[in-house]
């Protein structure tokens, strides 16, 4: 592989996995309309990338743009999505738009300018309200938010543009990613990075429910890795994966464990649950580490002690600055 194409590239995941690619010495293509993404992401590539990397900003819904982008790319990793199960029940049109039509034309895009793949993200919220742990690919519930439906269409057309067309495709089912670059001051953000800074700056952090709901948290260098191996592996077409570390924590042992590292005793403020929430989510690894040998080699508590130097530093430079 020579050159790929990141959409979503200058958001919290994609800007990971482009720098990654580059660093890889890869030609990069970014597209991002910049409604969720950030320019200060991506900033400062061209100069050590030079004519390596290219920003497009555009939307992705703009499939003759999406042609010309991916001309001569071998990978597409399809990341451009608004990413939040509170803002599709709040307007689900905005999410069929951005995630169901957006990857249509990705699709599209893709079989029409000859590129040889497309990995692209799902979610573990495709499991719905299925009561069985861990998660398995293979058993999937109803959806409970719009935007897991969302992602159940994503991989549904993947499926088609591979039996129809002959288009590689690969799906990945991402768990409860967090890292640097993720925001934590967006009204949609993550629950680890609205933890840490709180956290950072002495405040108790804040649980929606009672606290004993449960995640899978992956650091985000596992879901770039777990992206490169899926474009490679000869195995991995035509696959949805679980991307996960395989453990369950909840959001008061995660407290209790920020607390251990942070040196603190910040107890949780608790705020009633929001609607479309997953009591309890745990990935049932065991496909991708069968079938293309994806093992995550960050463990939860390293990747917490990594992402609170990063929002540490985050805060000093922004004190330095001001």
């Amino acid at each position: 592989m020579d050159k790929a194409a990141v959409t979503g590239g200058a958001g919290f995941i994609g800007s990971n996995l482009a720098e990654y690619l580059i660093n890889k010495g890869l030609s990069v293509v970014v597209i991002d309309d910049l409604s969720t993404g950030k320019e200060q992401n991506v900033s400062g590539w061209s100069d050590k990338a030079g004519d390596r990397f290219q920003f497009v900003r555009g939307d992705i819904n703009e499939t003759d743009l999406l042609r010309r982008a991916f001309a001569e790319v071998s990978c597409v990793f399809h990341l451009a999505a608004i990413p939040s199960v509170a803002r599709s029940i709040e307007n689900p049109a905005a999410t069929q738009r951005a995630n169901i039509n957006g990857t249509l034309s990705v699709l599209t895009a893709a079989r029409d300018a000859g590129v040889r793949r497309v990995v692209a993200a799902s979610s573990s919220s495709i499991y719905g309200d299925d009561p069985g742990l861990p998660k398995r690919e293979e058993r999937l519930g109803r959806c409970l938010s719009v935007y897991a439906l969302s992602k159940y269409v994503t991989e549904e057309y993947c499926r088609l543009f591979h039996t129809l067309y002959g288009l590689e495709t690969v799906c990945l089912r991402y768990f409860n990613v967090f890292g640097p670059r993720q925001d934590p001051h967006s009204d949609y953000a993550a629950v680890i990075p609205r933890f840490c800074t709180r956290m950072l700056a002495g405040k108790q952090p804040v649980v929606y429910g009672d606290g004993e709901q449960s995640r899978d948290f992956t650091y985000v260098a596992n879901v770039v890795e777990a992206n490169w191996i899926a474009a490679n592996h000869p195995r991995a077409v035509g696959e949805a994966f679980n991307i996960g570390c395989g453990g369950r924590t909840s959001l008061n042992q995660l407290i209790d464990m920020l607390n251990g590292i942070l040196g603190a005793r910040l107890q949780p403020l608790y705020e009633p649950p929001r609607k479309g929430d997953v009591k309890h989510s745990a990935a049932d690894a065991g496909k991708a580490a069968k079938i293309i040998g994806f093992t995550p080699s960050v463990s939860l508590e390293e990747g917490l002690r990594r992402v609170l130097d990063w929002y540490r530093g985050l805060t000093e430079a922004k004190n330095a600055v001001s």
